[in-house]
C-alpha cells in the first residue's frame, strides 16, 4: 500500500479514537483477523453468517495499526486503536480499492459477460505479459469483496489490472465499476446465464454494461460485433469509443477487428498467431484480448505463440490411458454449453456428452435444457448422459430422443455406469454443468484402457 493517513481523514474525517500521524503509511488492508500483521489496515466484514467485528477484541494482539468500524456496531472497540466509524465497511473496503486504484495510475481492463469472462481475463492477462507484470483477479475474485480485493494486491511493479467482474443482480457491476475506475472495459457476450434472477436478456444486457458507468472518458469498450441487444443496452450508459471484433465468417458487419481462422491459427492484421485455446467461441474470446492489447500497445510480435493458463474445469483437456476428456465442468450457462458441444464436435473419433443440470435459469429453464439436448442430437453424438432432476431430465431426454445411447441419472457418480458400457479408448467425452452439479466427481470414475 502506498495510502497515508491523511487519505482517511479526507475520506472519512477525523478518526473516531486513537492516535495517528496524517504523513503515517498505512500497511495492507486486511479482512481477516487470523491473518493481521503488525501494522495492518482491519476491515471487520458482516456476512450473513459472521460479523468481523467480534474480533475487534483481539486486533492489540496482532498490532493492527487501524481498522474501520461500522456505526451499527455497539459493543466495545479496543480504546487504544485508530479506527474510523463508517456506515458500511464493504462500501469503505471498496473505497480503499479506489483510492490504492488512483493511487498506482496503470491502466485497469475490467472484464464481464454472460459466459467466458474468466477465459477472457487469462487471455488479456497472457496477451498483456509483454509489457511486464500484470495483476489479475484469481478464483472467484469477481465481486463486491474480490474485486477491491485484486485492486489492493497490486503495487507499482505491476504495468497492467485486470479484473474479472461477475454479477448475480442490477446495480453490482456498476458498484464494482465505481470501485475500478476502468480504463477499458471488455464485454464477451450477452446470453442467459442469470436469466432466472433478472428476468430477461434486456435485463441481463443492462445490468452487464453497467461496467461502462465509471469507464474513463478517454478509454473505450470492447466488444464482440453484431449483438443489437448489446449495442442498444451500451448506447444507454456510454457514449465513448466503442472497439468491435468478429471472425469473419461470422455475421457480415462492420468491426475494427476482424480475425481469420485457418486450422488452429488465426490470422488478423496479415499476422498468423497459434491459438492459445481450442475452439471458435475461444478464438473469439482472444480476439478481445487482442483488441486490448493493441490498444496499451503490445508489440505485434510478442503475441504470435501464447501460452495461457486456465482455471480447473476450464478448457481442460485430459488424456486418461486413451480416453479423451474435455473437463468443463467448473460451470454453465446456456451460451457456454452449446460452444462446448460445437467444439466436441469438432473432434475426431466417437463424441460422447454427459450434460449437467444450468441453474438460475428460472422458468425459462426446462425450454433453455431441451434447446441444448436438441442441439446434442443434431450434431449426432454417439452417446449422451444427462445428469439432472425433473422436469428439466424429461424435457431434455425428449429432445435428444435421436441419440442412439442415451441414459439419464440424478447424480455425477451414477453416469459411470452407462459409460463404462458405451466408451472404448480413443473415444472423446465432454464433461459440462453448472458448478452446484459437481460433475468433476465423474473423472476418477471413468473407465481406463
Amino acid at each position: 500500500m502506498t495510502l497515508v493517513i491523511q487519505q482517511l481523514i479526507d475520506l472519512w474525517g477525523p478518526p473516531a479514537a486513537g492516535v495517528f500521524l496524517p504523513d503515517a503509511p498505512l500497511g495492507s488492508v486486511c479482512t481477516d483477523s487470523r491473518r493481521l500483521n503488525p501494522g495492518d489496515f482491519f476491515v471487520p466484514l458482516v456476512g450473513e453468517r459472521f460479523d468481523g467485528h467480534t474480533f475487534l477484541d483481539n486486533l492489540p494482539n496482532h498490532a493492527a495499526q487501524a481498522a474501520v468500524v461500522s456505526r451499527a456496531w455497539r459493543q466495545a472497540v479496543p480504546p487504544d486503536l485508530l479506527h474510523w466509524r463508517v456506515d458500511d465497511t464493504l462500501e469503505a473496503y471498496q473505497q480503499l480499492g479506489l483510492l490504492h486504484r488512483r493511487d498506482l495510475q496503470q491502466p485497469v481492463i475490467a472484464v464481464t459477460g454472460s459466459a467466458g469472462k474468466t477465459t477472457t481475463r487469462e487471455l488479456i492477462r497472457s496477451v498483456l505479459m509483454p509489457l511486464g507484470p500484470v495483476q489479475a483477479s484469481s478464483g472467484n475474485n469477481n465481486n463486491d469483496i474480490g474485486v477491491p480485493l485484486t485492486l489492493l494486491q497490486a503495487d507499482s511493479s505491476h504495468r497492467a489490472l485486470v479484473v474479472e467482474m461477475g454479477m448475480r443482480g442490477p446495480g453490482e457491476i456498476a458498484r464494482l465499476s465505481c470501485c475500478t475506475e476502468p480504463d477499458l472495459a471488455v464485454i464477451t457476450n450477452i446470453g442467459t446465464a442469470h436469466i432466472g434472477r433478472l428476468g430477461s436478456r434486456e435485463a441481463i444486457a443492462a445490468a452487464k454494461c453497467e461496467i461502462a458507468t465509471h469507464l474513463s472518458r478517454d478509454g473505450a469498450v470492447v466488444i464482440p460485433a453484431g449483438d443489437s441487444l448489446l449495442e442498444a443496452s451500451l448506447s444507454r450508459v456510454w457514449s465513448g469509443r466503442v472497439i468491435r471484433v468478429r471472425l469473419d465468417d461470422d455475421v457480415d458487419v462492420d468491426a475494427d477487428l476482424i480475425g481469420n481462422l485457418e486450422g488452429d491459427q488465426i490470422v488478423v492484421d496479415g499476422q498468423c498467431l497459434n491459438l492459445p485455446l481450442d475452439g471458435r467461441h475461444n478464438a473469439r474470446n482472444f480476439l478481445l484480448a487482442l483488441a486490448v492489447a493493441r490498444e496499451l500497445g503490445v508489440p505485434p510480435a510478442s503475441l504470435t505463440d501464447l501460452r495461457v493458463d486456465v482455471p480447473g474445469g476450464r478448457n481442460r483437456r485430459l488424456d486418461k490411458d486413451g480416453l479423451i476428456i474435455l473437463d468443463e465442468t467448473y460451470n454453465a450457462s446456456p451460451e457456454a454449453v452449446l460452444a462446448a458441444l460445437d467444439l466436441l464436435a469438432t473432434q475426431p473419433g466417437r463424441r460422447f456428452a454427459v450434460l449437467g443440470t444450468m441453474l438460475e435459469l428460472g422458468d425459462r429453464s426446462v425450454e433453455l435444457h431441451a434447446s441444448i439436448a436438441a442441439r446434442a442430437a443434431a450434431l449426432k453424438l454417439d452417446g449422451l448422459v444427462v445428469v439432472a432432476s425433473e422436469p428439466e431430465a424429461a424435457a431434455m431426454a425428449k429432445a435428444a430422443a435421436a441419440i442412439e445411447r442415451l441414459a439419464v441419472v440424478s447424480a455425477p457418480e451414477a453416469a459411470a455406469e452407462p459409460l463404462s458400457h458405451w466408451l472404448r479408448q480413443g473415444d472423446v467425452v465432454l464433461l459440462k454443468g453448472s458448478r452446484g452439479v459437481a460433475l468433476e466427481r465423474l473423472i476418477p470414475m471413468l473407465p481406463r484402457f
